[in-house]
């Protein structure tokens, strides 16, 4: 009384098409991309204790995925600039940059890293955009963990849902070398 298996070419209902078993390579190195991100902070001023405070035990930056902060730019992958930078530190932030591997991003945190903030004058570089791309930009003076919160997991949804091809697109090249990145 047993029953014999027969194997059918055809697929079953609803599971046609390409990648029906799991996922497409895209989305699947995305989602583990952005449940991996290895920040590294750039922290020079008051932005950089509410960066200390989301990394503490109340808000928890590991809960996202971003548990290991990384003080080497050779091993991060997010940028985490907080804070107010000088002209004269400009040249230091886009070596770091440029010594992280791709793909990377950037968070630029805070009214000062994003636009230069109350220091309106010649030593404040007004918003690092224009020494590196900058993804996502998260406002305030300082703002609250729960925005810089916010910012990571938009860089998270960035990353997530960013082609695996993208960096390597004449669209990219072409914002790396208007920065005068090669």
């Amino acid at each position: 009384m047993s029953k014999e298996i027969t194997m059918s070419s055809e697929p079953l209902e609803g599971y046609q098409g390409e990648g029906f078993l799991a996922t497409s390579l895209d989305k699947a190195v995305g989602l583990a991309r952005s449940k991996s991100m290895w920040p590294l902070p750039f922290a020079t001023s008051c932005c950089g204790i509410e960066f200390m405070a989301t990394m503490g035990s109340n808000y928890d930056l590991a809960r996202f995925g971003s548990e290991r902060i990384s003080f080497s730019p050779r091993q991060a992958d997010l940028l985490i600039v907080a804070g107010t930078i000088a002209k004269k530190m400009g040249p230091v932030l886009k070596k770091v940059y440029l010594q992280m591997a791709e793909p990377r991003w950037v968070l630029s945190v805070g009214a000062c890293a994003s636009s230069g903030g109350i220091f309106d004058t010649y030593s404040v570089l007004q918003g690092i955009d224009r020494v590196i791309p900058v993804d996502v930009y998260v406002p305030g003076c300082p703002p609250r963990p729960e925005q810089i919160l916010d910012g990571v997991m938009q860089i998270q949804e960035l990353v997530k849902n960013e082609p695996i091809r993208r960096r390597n697109s004449a669209e990219y090249k072409a914002l790396m070398a208007s920065y005068g990145i090669k």
